[in-house]
């Protein structure tokens, strides 16, 4: 009888110890949530700015609640419209790749920053450098764009990430479903 008393007493132990952390998880949940969705915005309004330098505001378009593309904003200047900022979430090879695509009213790029990412470093954090985002602006991309793995890249390629393709296919499938979304192609 002793060993099911033990057995019952350790049982009562563990659900004690695993009830106070959850209510500690959730407490630290609810203090953090304001403040991570804030940074988060903020991170985002920063790429929006970086991405599309003329604008001066950037006004909610539509959201989208399934797919790679996530939100559009109409890129402003005073009363001029300039373009759109694309969020857009393509699952790369270490999970979603969070980005803003900025688009001019030709479907030109005018660059992408990706704002969130988990990518292996060394190899697909590469993503983020200045040395691949800075291909993305000024490509002809009215009917998309593509990638290459060697080369010398024309109006509507990119070179790929050496060693790093899924990523670099990855941010292709994202600038792409960008373009669409604000050709009107996805609903």
């Amino acid at each position: 009888m002793r060993n099911n008393e033990n057995i019952f007493v350790l049982s009562a132990v563990l659900f004690v110890i695993t009830a106070v952390v959850a209510v500690m998880l959730a407490f630290s949940n609810m203090i953090t949530v304001d403040k991570i969705a804030e940074n988060t915005l903020k991170a985002q309004n920063e790429a929006m700015a970086l991405v599309m330098e003329e604008a001066s505001e950037f006004k909610f378009d539509k959201s989208f609640y399934d797919g790679i593309v996530k939100k559009v904003y109409k890129a402003v200047s005073g009363e001029k419209e300039l373009g759109w900022c694309v969020s857009v979430a393509p699952v790369g090879y270490g999970g979603e790749i969070e980005l803003i695509v900025g688009i001019d009213n030709e479907y030109n790029l005018t660059g992408i920053k990706v704002v969130n990412m988990s990518e292996t470093p060394g190899l697909g954090a590469k993503a983020s450098e200045d040395k691949f985002t800075s291909q993305f602006a000024g490509k002809k991309a009215a009917n998309g764009i593509n990638v290459i793995k060697s080369g010398s890249p024309l109006d509507d390629e990119i070179l790929a990430i050496s060693g790093a393709t899924v990523t670099s296919q990855a941010i292709k499938s994202g600038v792409n479903a960008a373009i669409e979304a604000v050709k009107g192609g996805i609903n």
